[in-house]
């Protein structure tokens, strides 16, 4: 995207002062700006070939990430905190990473994070990583403000965290302790952390004073904060230069923006226009439905069956209504025959509310004999009350009924 048109979007989504913008004015700093790739992740709800192609997913948008950067002519990346899962992720993920790495065309700069901290066993200090990393590729790992070499006029001023439980704010004790920019010289804050205006609780020694980085950039002692740990893409403050670039990839239902890179462009006099742009492949759908016949199945199956590339997509289901017997065991059917398809199908139990309706099923209907018919009769009266007995008793007739059908097939 050329300068213009990224400014025409930050107007629209920054709402700065029209005598702010100027359009006439070049860029002096274009860059990317990234967090929480979370590299090594693995999701609970995930199993086997799909958990692969999740981990695969995420080492990819580093790669696209890399063609961006060259596509709009991006100067460097920062990756504000999370680069991995965990200190401890296996040598192959590691290994995978620093290949990826490597094609990055322009630096790279990355902050250790909650999941990444600088403690004894930073993954940072490994002998493998600093073995293998490729020489463009630099890690934020004190809070001294280091030029990027490649580029005029421009610090990056890093906040890493030490550790899983930091007391305080590390982005204010990383600007109280920097001297004031050189005059020209612009200032990019990296810090990870939730920010104190999207804590309720405020509880959090470690939460990140909004009001303090407003104070900041004011007084010129930053121009642009680039933030991780919320995975979903944020402006934050007056001005819009208070950015959490969210994840990648997505991670989970409640993300709202996830999937987007920042592209931010740093002009003269510390003015910022930021473009999202979204490269995720994964996505997250939660789909509420009213069940109460063949008609709502049947419209359920459509909205299914047309959700794009599946084989990404984790879809949670939060069912409520009244269904037949035989109606509920052709909803069961219909998602185990989907469920393949997608990287997992579920079901929101904690929130679920459908139930069988009263009516009762002529067993006749199913052939039904001796031991058989003895043992529906059983679990009939017994899903007729209430509780945990109650219910298991209602899946098992739901089961027994669908079985019954297929051995008549």
């Amino acid at each position: 995207m050329d300068a213009p048109a990224c400014a025409r979007q930050a107007r629209g989504s920054l709402d700065l002062d029209a005598g702010l913008l100027d359009l006439g004015r070049c860029p002096m700093i274009r860059f990317l700006h990234s967090s929480d790739w979370q590299l090594g992740m693995s999701r609970r709800f995930l199993a086997g070939e799909a958990q692969e192609r999740f981990a695969a997913a995420r080492l990819d948008a580093i790669s696209a990430i890399g063609a961006l950067a060259q596509r709009t002519g991006a100067a460097f990346v920062v990756v504000a905190g999370d680069v991995f899962e965990t200190n401890q992720v296996s040598a192959r993920t590691l290994a995978r990473a620093l290949d990826k790495l490597a094609t990055v065309p322009v630096p790279v700069y990355l902050l250790p994070g909650n999941h990444d901290p600088l403690d004894a066993g930073s993954i940072y200090r490994q002998a493998a990583f600093q073995k293998h990393c490729p020489p463009h590729v630099r890690v934020l790992d004190d809070e001294e403000p280091r030029r990027v070499p490649e580029v005029d006029g421009v610090e990056l001023l890093g906040a890493p965290w030490p550790g899983k439980h930091p007391a305080e704010d590390l982005c204010a004790r990383a600007l109280a302790r920097a001297p004031q920019p050189a005059a020209g010289l612009q200032r990019i804050l990296v810090g990870h952390g939730i920010v104190d205006a999207l804590d309720p609780a405020r509880e959090r020694l470690e939460a990140i004073s909004l009001a303090g980085l407003e104070s900041a950039i004011a007084l010129g002692r930053c121009h642009y904060v680039a933030l991780g740990d919320r995975h979903s893409a944020t402006a934050l403050g007056e001005r819009g230069v208070v950015r959490y670039s969210g994840s990648p990839e997505p991670t989970d239902f409640d993300e709202i923006a996830a999937g987007r890179v920042l592209e931010v462009e740093l002009g003269d006099e510390g003015h910022a226009f930021v473009c999202e742009h979204a490269i995720g492949t994964w996505s997250f759908r939660y789909l509420e439905r009213e069940l109460t016949g063949v008609e709502d199945l049947r419209a359920l199956e459509q909205v299914l069956r047309e959700i794009p590339a599946k084989d990404r997509c984790v879809a949670k289901l939060a069912l409520r209504g009244a269904l037949s017997l035989e109606e509920t065991a052709a909803l069961e059917s219909l998602l185990e025959g989907l469920s393949a398809s997608y990287a997992a199908l579920l079901r929101h139990e904690r929130v679920e509310a459908l139930s069988l309706r009263p009516e009762t099923l002529d067993p006749r209907s199913l052939a039904l004999s001796g031991y058989a018919l003895e043992a529906w009769r059983g679990l009939e009266a017994e899903s007729a009350g209430e509780g945990e007995a109650a219910a298991i008793a209602r899946d098992a007739l739901v089961l027994f009924h669908r079985l019954a059908r297929e051995s008549e097939r």
